[in-house]
């Protein structure tokens, strides 16, 4: 189980890693899972994880605070609509159904990520 536990957690990471850089994939959770696993399977993992210069503040952040920074929420809400507003008008200009689809998604992930606190430092 254990070993099960540390590949979950480092394919969490990896997922959570291109979430930085894919707008529809969450950073966060990923983070926060492998933390999650890591700490009953590795300690070491968990604690390297929770020191790393870049992924340890997303997750003291997020368990701390419950809060994402002001600069995260920007980013992450533009990138959602420009992706998104991307593929609307350019990649599914026929089929209104689509287009109205993903407006209800760029919706729904807008508000999930400005339903939690901003983060004050």
């Amino acid at each position: 189980m254990r070993i099960f536990l540390i590949i979950l957690g480092s394919i969490s990471l990896v997922l959570g890693v291109v979430g930085i850089f894919l707008p529809m994939l969450p950073t966060t959770p990923f983070l926060l899972l492998s933390a999650a696993v890591w700490l009953k399977a590795s300690p070491s993992l968990y604690e390297w994880l929770l020191n790393h210069r870049v992924f340890g503040e997303y997750i003291r952040n997020f368990r701390e605070h419950r809060a994402i920074p002001l600069r995260v929420k920007i980013i992450s809400v533009s990138m959602v609509w420009l992706t998104i507003g991307y593929c609307i008008f350019a990649v599914v200009d026929e089929w209104w159904w689509a287009q109205a689809l993903m407006f209800l998604l760029a919706v729904g992930i807008s508000w999930h990520i400005l339903s939690f606190a901003t983060l004050k430092k």
